[in-house]
């Protein structure tokens, strides 16, 4: 009997390192990053020396079986059973000092959940497929009115969405994983930023000079500064910002928000205007002027992203350029403890809870110039598309429960408001009409406007979905802040106009990955896989505008067929502050 359960053991160790090391191989689907490429390789050395154990097991277990049989000797037996105590201890030694390598097996490995989710998705995608195919050629047949349009189009939402929340359950089973991630980052990047932005000598560390006298609006100065931390950063240079004298406040900077340094918060010498990175590597303050005006720009624009924290912020983050530069918004727009204490006071006025959806109505100075009109019914169509999903949701998990329809607006026009409560009365619209006042052409720079497009941007990056117009600074400064809240809120926004982009920033391009041929009468153009495209906008259609890089033409190809090329650049990495005690 003791051999038979050996026999037993042994085909259970067989089809454990078959198992382990089938799911290392199917996984296909899973990026290999530079980060853990060397650890994975060790790992899969582990397993085949596994499969090779596990090919001579095999062996004797058949040799086993003749044993069972009595096709074998006494004395032979004994010898069969020798060996296989021999490789089962072995397989155990190899086991158990692979173990850590075959931890990053186990974390690869799907769950049955996440297989069950995977295919729920598929087949929500196939059906989908099958439901559009089914409604078009009804209207097609049929004489329809627009009453079967929208019925059509409400079905075809109705399984969209609980597609989207197949998917969303897909990636909260790596939750966990995701807040510590999220968290260690965040952490490390605070860490290097206070490491530079207090230098223990001030008088000889280098310097950056920043002046916040840009002219133009809150969110358009808040960019601005910004773009100079980030070059500071790039170029090992304290970043030191002159505010005094502020359009918003003659007070400067440090009156609203925390002081970029506490150590180095002055020049230690004469600015000189900057003349490129190479070429201004030797002065200690270097000004550097606004981003169109800066020449010779440096790497360190957005939408690049530091070489050493890429491979981590690709399995992390959906849009890891705006993750970048939500760190930089973040440590930033750190409130004083008078404005800390009166966002927690007007929160707790508000009645603001989760769940909530932003929409930020920018009209006064944008329309006809920056931005086309949008009226309210454009901005309430995408949160009813999130708050129906939110309904699918709750009734998913408690049948008869429908969430609170909560609207957090942020407007600089006072009739919005007002517009808004009449024409939905079904939702909870949280908005301040002074802000709204203070937010006009007459008095945008005031300590009351400037309060005002505070508030604002705190409580829209406090909102689990936002609509809004990216063409607007503050709108992309709340989207910006919003990542430095979530471990990943790359997809929590609608925009009715451009897609996100940042002034001044580095080319955007995409890669084709599939072939397009362009149809005649149209005004798209062809793709080879392989092309770049410089993007111009996504007009939310489908269709994506932009160059192909091969051919010069410009024009409309489908969103679908590309993907995002992510600029890496080789940031500093600061060592020196993991020597810094917290």
């Amino acid at each position: 009997m003791r051999r038979y359960q050996e026999i037993a053991l042994i085909a259970g160790v067989f089809v454990w390192c078959s198992t382990v090391l089938f799911l290392y191989r199917s996984q296909d689907a899973l990026s290999m990053t530079k980060e853990n490429q060397h650890e994975l390789d060790r790992a899969f050395s582990t397993m085949e020396e596994l499969q090779k154990q596990n090919l001579q097991l095999h062996k004797i277990v058949s040799q086993l079986g003749m044993l069972k049989m009595g096709n074998v000797s006494s004395a032979e037996s004994d010898k069969l059973m020798k060996e296989l105590r021999s490789q089962l201890k072995q397989c155990h030694g190899i086991r158990q000092t692979g173990k850590e390598n075959l931890g990053a097996i186990d974390i690869l490995a799907p769950t049955k959940e996440h297989e069950t989710l995977k295919k729920k998705i598929h087949n929500g995608v196939v059906e989908l497929l099958y439901s559009i195919k089914t409604e078009l050629n009804y209207l097609k047949k049929s004489n329809s009115q627009e009453g079967d349009t929208k019925d059509a189009i409400s079905r075809l939402s109705q399984q969209q969405r609980s597609i989207l929340i197949d998917i969303e359950d897909l990636d909260q089973l790596n939750n966990d994983w995701k807040q510590a991630e999220s968290k260690a980052l965040r952490d490390l990047v605070i860490k290097r930023m206070e490491y530079i932005q207090n230098p223990k000598d001030c008088a000889n560390a280098k310097q950056l000079l920043c002046k916040l006298n840009k002219g133009c609006g809150f969110g358009c100065q808040v960019h601005h500064l910004t773009y100079c931390f980030m070059i500071a950063y790039g170029t090992e240079r304290t970043l030191i910002v002159e505010s005094k004298n502020w359009r918003y406040e003659p007070g400067g900077w440090e009156v609203v928000f925390k002081p970029v340094s506490t150590t180095c918060t002055k020049t230690s010498s004469t600015p000189v205007g900057w003349k490129g990175e190479s070429e201004s590597k030797d002065v200690q303050t270097v000004h550097l002027p606004i981003v169109d005006g800066v020449i010779k720009p440096p790497p360190y624009m957005p939408l690049g992203i530091p070489e050493d924290l890429a491979p981590r912020l690709f399995r992390l983050h959906g849009n890891p350029s705006v993750w970048w530069v939500g760190q930089f918004m973040r440590y930033l727009l750190r409130p004083q403890k008078w404005l800390e204490d009166d966002l927690l006071k007007v929160e707790k006025e508000f009645g603001f809870e989760n769940p909530a959806v932003g929409i930020q109505v920018r009209r006064t100075d944008k329309v006809g110039t920056e931005a086309a009109f949008h009226g309210i019914e454009e901005y309430m169509k995408h949160v009813a598309e999130w708050f129906d999903k939110c309904d699918l949701r709750l009734a998913k998990e408690q049948a008869g429960t429908k969430c609170v329809r909560r609207v957090y607006l942020a407007t600089d026009e006072p009739n919005v408001l007002p517009e808004a409560v009449e024409k939905y009365p079904d939702y909870v619209f949280i908005s301040d009409q002074a802000i709204s006042k203070s937010a006009g052409l007459d008095s945008r720079y005031t300590k009351a406007s400037l309060r005002g497009v505070v508030l604002d941007i705190f409580f829209l990056s406090k909102c689990d979905y936002l609509v809004c117009t990216f063409s607007s600074q503050v709108c992309r400064v709340a989207y910006e802040l919003m990542q430095t809240l979530h471990p990943d809120a790359s997809s929590f926004f609608h925009s009715l106009d451009d897609i996100y982009y940042y002034g001044g920033q580095t080319g955007h391009e995409q890669r084709a990955v599939y072939p397009h041929n362009a149809r005649p009468g149209t005004n798209e153009i062809d793709l080879n896989v392989g092309d770049i495209l410089g993007i111009a906008g996504n007009h939310w259609d489908g269709n994506s505008k932009g160059t192909n890089r091969r051919t010069g033409k410009v024009g409309l190809y489908p969103s679908h067929k590309v993907e995002e090329i992510i600029r890496i650049v080789k940031y500093p990495t600061y060592p020196e502050a993991d020597s810094v005690k917290s």
